[in-house]
């Protein structure tokens, strides 16, 4: 085969050549009529106006703060975050500069003298760049080549010379709106590094863990070479390439007097040492709160005529970062160790079982049709059954989620579904219940693997936890803390096509004695409630649990107050949070403020409050939720030396049916915490309580975050006492006095008598 003339290098360079030649030529005539008009007879298309040069518009990642000031996480597509020049370590500035433009300090936007080297360049064969750093801030600010990288257009050397001018006239423009310091430090801002690091500030950090102005003068020369190429001198993907890139950058620092010979030998040799990390939605504090927080903050923005992913806004929640890290240290140290015991309790077996305990058959083939991989297979086999089970049973390489770290196996879609229904969840939620504010969320197990929230997108249904709303109802249309209620079965009639209902207590027994509201809420027996729903009317019990703050749909039927219609954390800490702030409740809030990226207010948060029980009311359920963490309650564990908790405090464990939902709600004057643990499906639990139970599954929970809360005197939270009324209590609380005084018959409401001291036993 022929080879090509010799001469064609030599040719191709001339052309080159001689089209920037012109391109000087023609840049003198622009830069002329420029000061007459701002495009020329439209031969280079929109140009920004001046407003635009004055504010020019790049993507910035918005970032979200704990109340405490902590960095919680960006929300972004280009994760970017400006930083100002006195942000810039010397090191940093110097290694650009004799990189990418040494006489920036001496040109107005374009460089004369390298401009026309470039025809020098060009004849000898060498690849070099002639754009000042305003030049390359002007087409990363103003995208002049977009149409070239999305392939709108093909490039030719006319459109390189009109992309060009284009370029030359607006980085001469942004010369004149802006300093030299503003200008350096816009294209720093600007600039791509790769691994999704967008401006300095965020390359710093990817790279190296820390802040541009700690820098060192080696990791300054890593991060300018990046330029040139992210991908090709990545110090992650092509290490050996970015050394030797580096080490360029310092041989252009030494020639240029930024580096003696000495010094820049010393660096050269150094090996390049990361801290790399790269910033997603998985990492940062609050993964879960993060994703719930974003979706409100995606309407506000909507709403407002902002984009919360390249607006640059700095939202503060209510978060605090301490106790968000104790509640999810709290929340991974009992499922690591409860899952252990769930393993072990079902041992050879599949944990999914129906009604009766009896394995549940075809779960499995049920569930896999929810998931990515059935939908995937369904469209790319056209439905052919045979096919997709075949490839829905082929082992391929995957890592999975251990409590011990992320795991190497082959694994089908199959056995991967198979694998992790297994796992128990959780949801925490901390809340202060005197404003509404919520101080720490935790709404899983491992947002990388299960993104599931279990604090407010789900709904589980909360058993005894439900139980205080129906004696708030009956507090409050006049019984007392020591009305006595037998228990004994308690049957409703079958109405409506529903068959009689006997509600039956945990372990189906009944003492047949006689006992307080107060000890039968702490002992949680069921009997008792059920005698007041029926006494009170399921249509009462639904209207407290509404005026309470519950949200969800609730059907008025005997079963009511046994918490058999599924409801959030969420709104259950409000309903608790109510109790603690005398009566008044609060709708939870979690973002306090949002600010443009120049630290103007956008939004501040005004809580919406409603007065729903008296005070007397309020303090009186306080008062009665003491007695499951009190001797003999359901909640006692709270006070042994494993939690240590002492003063007033109060809580509600709650289980349901077959031990599918293991809850605890727990109050003191400063916080609300609600807790949930359980399988992803119902199906998927424990056989009996020892293990199944509230106090076992999640109050666990509770007691190990707030033995690290109550620690921190820093994190002001406290245990007792609850503010009393100022008034005198008309209820009697009293149960010695109360009984010698007047007892009402066990089917009549209790008659309001005179204040007396509290006994301090349930």
């Amino acid at each position: 085969m022929p080879t090509a003339p010799r001469y064609r290098p030599v040719y191709t360079a001339l052309i080159s050549g001689l089209w920037l030649a012109l391109a000087g030529g023609l840049l003198t005539l622009v830069l002329y009529v420029w000061a007459v008009s701002s495009n020329f007879l439209g031969l280079f298309g929109d140009l920004p106006d001046l407003r635009t040069l004055e504010n020019p518009k790049s993507e910035l990642a918005s970032e979200m703060y704990a109340a405490d000031g902590v960095l919680m996480g960006k929300y972004f597509r280009e994760n970017r975050s400006p930083v100002t020049y006195p942000d810039l370590p010397r090191n940093l500035v110097n290694a650009l500069l004799a990189t990418e433009d040494v006489r920036f300090q001496d040109h107005s936007g374009i460089d004369f003298k390298g401009t026309f080297a470039i025809l020098y360049y060009k004849l000898t064969g060498q690849r070099r760049g002639s754009s000042t750093l305003s030049q390359q801030l002007a087409k990363n600010l103003f995208r002049t080549r977009s149409d070239l990288d999305n392939g709108t257009l093909s490039d030719t050397p006319l459109r390189q010379l009109i992309y060009k001018t284009k370029e030359w006239i607006m980085a001469v423009k942004l010369e004149r709106a802006y300093s030299k310091p503003e200008v350096l430090t816009m294209y720093l801002n600007t600039v791509d590094f790769g691994s999704n690091a967008f401006g300095i500030k965020v390359a710093a950090k990817t790279f190296f863990g820390k802040a541009p102005k700690d820098l060192s003068a080696e990791e300054s020369a890593v991060l300018v070479g990046v330029l040139k190429a992210p991908s090709a001198y990545s110090p992650v993907l092509n290490p050996k390439r970015a050394f030797e890139r580096r080490n360029t950058v310092l041989e252009q620092e030494e020639k240029y007097g930024f580096l003696d010979g000495a010094t820049r030998v010393r660096l050269a040799a150094k090996p390049i040492q990361l801290t790399y990390s790269v910033e997603n939605a998985n990492k940062g504090i609050a993964p879960y709160f993060r994703t719930e927080a974003g979706k409100w903050l995606t309407q506000w923005c909507r709403k407002n005529g902002h984009d919360l992913y390249a607006d640059g806004l700095r939202v503060y929640t209510t978060i605090d970062s301490r106790l968000q890290r104790y509640a999810e240290e709290a929340v991974t140290t009992h499922l690591k160790t409860y899952q252990k015991l769930f393993d072990a309790h079902w041992q050879g077996q599949d944990p999914w079982i129906d009604e009766e305990g009896k394995p549940l058959a075809g779960f499995l083939d049920r569930a896999i049709k929810q998931t990515e991989h059935y939908r995937y297979a369904r469209e790319h086999f056209d439905g052919d059954e045979a096919q997709m089970s075949r490839w829905l049973h082929q082992k391929r390489p995957m890592t999975v989620f251990t409590w011990n770290g992320d795991k190497q196996v082959n694994f089908s879609p199959y056995d991967s579904l198979a694998y992790y229904k297994r796992f128990l969840h959780a949801g925490f939620l901390a809340m202060n219940p005197l404003n509404g504010k919520v101080r720490a969320w935790v709404g899983g197990a491992n947002y990388r693997y299960f993104k599931y929230d279990h604090v407010k997108q789900g709904r589980r249904q909360p058993g005894s936890t439900f139980k205080p709303i129906v004696y708030t109802a009956a507090i409050d249309n006049g019984f007392s803390p020591c009305y006595e209620v037998a228990d004994a079965p308690v049957t409703f009639p079958a109405e409506a096509g529903r068959p009689p209902y006997t509600p039956r207590n945990f372990e189906g027994k009944y003492s047949g004695r006689r006992l307080t509201l107060r000890q039968a809420l702490g002992l949680s027996v069921n009997s008792v409630m059920a005698f007041l729903v029926k006494t009170l009317t399921p249509e009462t019990v639904v209207e407290y649990a509404k005026r309470l703050g519950i949200t969800s749909e609730l059907e008025a039927v005997p079963p009511i107050g046994f918490g058999i219609t599924d409801v959030s954390i969420y709104e259950l800490c409000g309903v608790y949070g109510t109790f603690v702030n005398r009566g008044v409740w609060t709708a939870p809030v979690y973002i306090a403020r949002i600010e443009d990226k120049a630290g103007n207010l956008l939004y501040e948060y005004i809580p919406t409050t409603r007065e729903v029980l008296s005070e007397q009311t309020a303090w009186l359920m306080t008062y009665m939720l003491q007695a499951p963490t009190g001797p003999g309650g359901t909640a006692v564990a709270l006070r042994g030396s494993k939690y240590g908790m002492t003063g007033e405090f109060g809580g509600k464990t709650g289980t349901t049916s077959n031990y599918s939902d293991a809850w605890f709600m727990g109050i003191t004057p400063e916080l609300v915490c609600g807790t949930w643990v359980g399988g992803e499906d119902r199906a998927i639990h424990f056989r009996n309580g020892d293990l199944g139970q509230g106090a076992r599954q999640a109050l666990p929970i509770y007691g190990l975050f707030m033995k690290k809360a109550l620690a921190d005197k820093g994190a002001g939270v406290s245990t007792g006492p609850f503010p009393r009324p100022e008034a005198p209590l008309t209820v009697e609380i009293d149960c010695v006095k109360y009984k010698n005084g007047v007892q009402g018959d066990s089917t009549q409401l209790a008659p309001a008598t005179g204040p007396g001291a509290e006994d301090g036993e349930i």
